[in-house]
């Protein structure tokens, strides 16, 4: 089994820093910018689409009787919204495509 490991902001903007040029800090505010205004697009609604990637949408759960599973009891769960991502079929090519054999 392959190991996994994280990407984080501090990778991208690593990453940005190498491949761009841009300072360490300007690339660190480039990221946080950039994923500032993906949360605040979803936050006010709106469906996110970045081509060749994905998109993310909002989908909005109805209020539900749900169980807790270790003692059985019913307990309701509000209704709310929730953030799901649906990648491109280029992004799910390319995954497939690294899958070690």
């Amino acid at each position: 089994m392959q190991e996994t490991s994280t990407l984080t902001r501090a990778d991208l903007a690593e990453a940005l820093h190498r491949t761009v040029g841009l300072s360490r800090n300007e690339a660190l505010h480039l990221v946080e910018q950039i994923l500032a205004r993906i949360s605040d697009a979803l936050a006010s609604g709106e469906i996110v689409k970045i081509a060749n990637f994905g998109t993310f949408l909002l989908n909005y759960k109805a209020e539900r009787i749900g169980r807790n599973p270790k003692t059985g009891v019913e307990v309701p769960v509000s209704a709310r919204r929730v953030v799901t991502f649906r990648p491109s079929q280029g992004l799910r090519d390319q995954v497939a495509g690294s899958r070690a054999t």
